[in-house]
């Protein structure tokens, strides 16, 4: 091996890699700068995102909606409303006669009978047949609210009560007071319907009772209404359709028979009804106790030595007239109809009813001459009122400074809102809808027959009562009752001088 040309090729390989370290050391430099600008844009976009995933964010609560922003969901009915101007304009009875007889003008058969009164001083506006007597079908209820209001108090309620006798030992007595709007389940206290609850009732009275005891046996005592549970004079097509039913002193849902309806079949015996679905409970909630309970109920009143064991509350009388005005309830109408019978010292029969109805009206200055009434739920064909008495009746409670009196006129159904009037007065019929939420009326319409009793407060402020009845309708008792609902638009968007 030549040694010394070995040597000379490291020498010369020595002296290039000298030459060439700059050049690689600006190579890897280079490369260092551009991947420094790669990454530092990249770490920017990615390190949020990484470190977001691995340690999140607390959530960020949506934006709240100020209340005043959030779309309605249904119409508020005021609890206060600003007192009415005694000075407010009346409207002229020449230029309102006219046009209330456009508006009740009907075609076909039968005819509008009516008045118009300013409620401030009784000043007669309008008359058309107003002493006309006529069936004034459920408008009658009103009849019933002024009663129940004058013989009872807004507050008083009806009891509802299980009673032991030393002389009748091992045996209950379910004892009604007049509570037709019983619930099944338990009391709910915020309902009207419901508000006395069996079920309440029932637990009540097994928690009163000795552990271990009984048997028991039931004993339903209904005999607080007096005569017969059936007007004669009630169609018996609306028996069968369950506008009304035989009455009695205690019943679940005003005996409709599907608890939670206002309508459909009733029972025929819904006092016995509502003792079989207390006795149900209160086995299951004696049973718990060691406690036995027979399940066939029988009728019997109750012995003057007997004492309460457990009783529920019903919903106050204010309520309950509210209720039957609002959804023309007729088994309510007859059940607190009895109860003011009963209340201003007379029999809880339909006599009895009849005559406190008419008695209360007549304290309110109602007109008596011709007034006949049959029953207390308008469904009598005896009934005979006119569009004069009903009027002088509604002003009665608007002026009275009675509370009781004063809620009647309150608890009439609002136009296109509450009640039977909540699907009438509506923007689908323009000539009416001038009166939602200003008309309050009660409604009524039998086969031949249609009335619209209430008051209302003009566009000027004025407070007037009316009433509208037709007679004698055949087939176009729909036409009537829109003429009707015309006739109290047109009062309230009246000036009408």
């Amino acid at each position: 091996m030549d040694w010394a040309l070995l040597r000379g090729a490291l020498l010369d390989s020595l002296r290039k890699d000298t030459m060439m370290r700059p050049l690689r050391l600006l190579a890897v430099l280079v490369l260092v700068l551009v991947m420094v600008a790669i990454a530092v844009p990249l770490a920017t976009h990615l390190t949020p995102v990484v470190l977001a995933a691995v340690d999140p964010p607390p959530p960020v609560a949506p934006p709240v909606i100020p209340a005043l922003q959030v779309p309605p969901t249904s119409v508020a009915v005021p609890d206060v409303v600003t007192p009415l101007s005694l000075s407010a304009p009346a409207p002229d009875p020449t230029v309102l006669g006219a046009e209330l007889d456009a508006a009740l003008g009907i075609p076909g058969p039968g005819s509008f009978a009516g008045t118009v009164v300013d409620s401030t001083d009784g000043t007669v506006l309008y008359a058309r047949d107003a002493a006309r007597l006529q069936p004034p079908a459920s408008n009658i209820k009103l009849f019933t609210a002024v009663a129940s209001m004058t013989f009872g108090q807004p507050d008083r309620t009806l009891t509802t009560s299980v009673l032991t006798s030393l002389s009748a030992p091992g045996t209950l007595f379910l004892r009604g007071g007049g509570d037709v709007l019983l619930g099944s389940g338990p009391s709910a206290p915020d309902a009207v319907v419901g508000h006395a609850g069996l079920g309440t009732l029932a637990a009540d009275t097994a928690a009163a009772l000795p552990v271990g005891s009984g048997p028991y046996s039931v004993l339903l005592d209904d005999s607080l209404f007096v005569g017969a549970g059936l007007n004669p004079t009630w169609a018996q097509g609306d028996i069968d359709a369950g506008e009304i039913a035989p009455l009695h002193a205690l019943a679940v849902n005003s005996a409709w028979i599907e608890e939670g309806r206002a309508g459909g079949p009733r029972s025929q015996d819904a006092g016995l009804d509502a003792a079989r679905t207390f006795t149900a409970a209160l086995a299951v909630a004696a049973g718990d106790r060691g406690i036995t309970i027979e399940t066939d109920v029988q009728r019997r009143a109750t012995p003057e030595d007997a004492a309460e064991v457990a009783a529920v509350e019903s919903a106050p009388l204010e309520a309950q007239v509210r209720r039957m005005l609002e959804i023309s309830d007729n088994y309510l109408a007859e059940a607190l109809a009895r109860t003011a019978a009963r209340d201003s010292g007379r029999p809880a029969s339909f006599g009895g009813a009849a005559e406190a109805l008419a008695s209360a009206a007549g304290r309110l200055g109602v007109p008596e001459e011709g007034l006949l009434i049959g029953d207390a739920a308008g469904l009598s064909v005896r009934n005979a009122v006119s569009p004069a008495q009903l009027a002088s009746l509604v002003r009665g409670t608007t002026a009275s400074k009675d509370p009781g009196l004063a809620a009647v006129a309150q608890s009439l159904p609002i136009a296109g809102l509450t009640g039977t009037l909540s699907t009438r007065f509506t923007a689908e019929d323009p000539a009416a809808a001038a009166g939602a939420g200003t008309v309050r009326a009660k409604t009524g319409t039998l086969n031949a027959v249609t009335g619209l009793t209430g008051h209302v407060v003009t566009a000027d402020g004025r407070l007037l009562v009316f009433s509208f009845l037709a007679d004698g309708l055949d087939g176009n008792t729909l036409e009537a009752r829109t003429a009707a609902d015309h006739a109290a638009a047109l009062l309230a968007a009246c000036g009408c001088r």
